[in-house]
């Protein structure tokens, strides 16, 4: 017989809300293996037009080829249907706003074609705003003001996780819906470039915004050597910054991807400067090192003490509950 973790696991709603592994049917298999219900999946970082329809044309195959591990999700409905089918909803992301190629009406093209989720600036400026890593951030740009307006128009969920604290705070105050950092850790635990502060915490939670805690080695104190328990150290902060109705997971897995992607990932546009030191290997935590181990999680979060009530939301519903607030498209005005 199951014991009470493992039935909870099963029963609620277990949502990523970011996930950038090498994508393919073993991630597919390892998300159900895991429970996931649904995770916001990176299909797009550096790239413009060309390769952000690439990757959505790629995707668009695998939901046929692999129909009984995963299935695109659009709304709240579909992650509802994930849950039912035992299937894990992919809800198709961006970690960067070029794909667009600075043309509004591609904006709502990409949400026909599923795009739910779109990062403003990755690390570093784009004619959008300034990054996290950018040596000045300008804030949001007037260019920036229209696009965070088409994406509440069209319901597509503002993520500023690599955004520069300036831009984050200007989208932040432009924005009719709540944004959201689907990835980030507590600066106050660890000084990251890539890390929030506090306040920047607070600032989003108090206007709605959802804040997804990751596990992402180089951005915890004890970098390769943190364990499962300092992971909810960083979810326990947060949530006792910014509230447990606003926190949920985002723990930027990686599974599968080596060497070449991390240092495109670290590279200015991809190809340029290191913007941070080269990482090296990845080690995620004994007991939380791949994505087929998320029950671990919600048993380490019952070991605490953790209600579950809490555990429910942290683990998903919180997501459930901002998507379906930002999914509204909004009429024509």
């Amino acid at each position: 017989m199951a014991d009470k973790a493992t039935r909870l696991h099963e029963d609620a709603t277990i949502i990523d809300g970011l996930i950038v592994s090498k994508w393919g049917p073993d991630i597919f298999a390892a998300m159900r293996a895991g429970g996931l219900t649904a995770a916001n999946c990176t299909c797009s970082i550096w790239g413009g037009f060309d390769e952000a329809m690439r990757a959505i044309a790629i995707w668009k195959g695998w939901f046929r080829e692999h129909a009984a591990l995963i299935r695109q999700v659009r709304d709240v409905a579909d992650i509802a249907a994930a849950k039912r089918e035992r299937r894990t909803g992919i809800i198709l992301g961006w970690q960067n706003s070029t794909g667009f190629a600075e043309f509004l009406p591609f904006v709502p093209v990409f949400h026909e074609l599923g795009l739910r989720v779109v990062q403003l600036t990755y690390h570093t400026a784009n004619m959008t705003g300034g990054g996290c890593l950018e040596s000045r951030d300008g804030g949001l740009t007037d260019f920036g003001h229209d696009l965070v307006a088409e994406l509440n128009r069209v319901g597509i969920l503002i993520d500023l996780s690599h955004v520069g604290a300036t831009t984050s705070r200007d989208a932040i105050l432009a924005s009719k819906q709540p944004a959201a950092y689907t990835h980030c850790a507590p600066r106050a635990l660890k000084d990251h470039g890539r890390n929030k502060t506090d306040e920047e915490l607070r600032f989003i939670a108090e206007r709605g915004g959802m804040i997804g805690v990751t596990m992402f080695p180089p951005f915890m104190p004890r970098g390769n050597d943190s364990s499962l328990d300092d992971y909810l150290d960083a979810i326990e902060h947060t949530i006792r910054i910014a509230g447990e109705d606003q926190v949920g997971i985002g723990t930027d897995f990686t599974q599968g991807q080596g060497q070449e992607a991390f240092d495109y990932y670290t590279r200015d546009k991809g190809t340029g400067r290191m913007l941070l030191p080269r990482l090296g290997s990845v080690t995620f935590p004994d007991g939380f090192g791949s994505i087929q181990e998320f029950p671990n999680l919600t048993r380490a979060m019952e070991r605490r003490g953790w209600a579950a009530t809490r555990i429910r939301k942290v683990m998903g519903g919180n997501w459930v509950r901002m998507f379906g607030e930002v999914w509204r498209q909004q009429p024509d005005s």
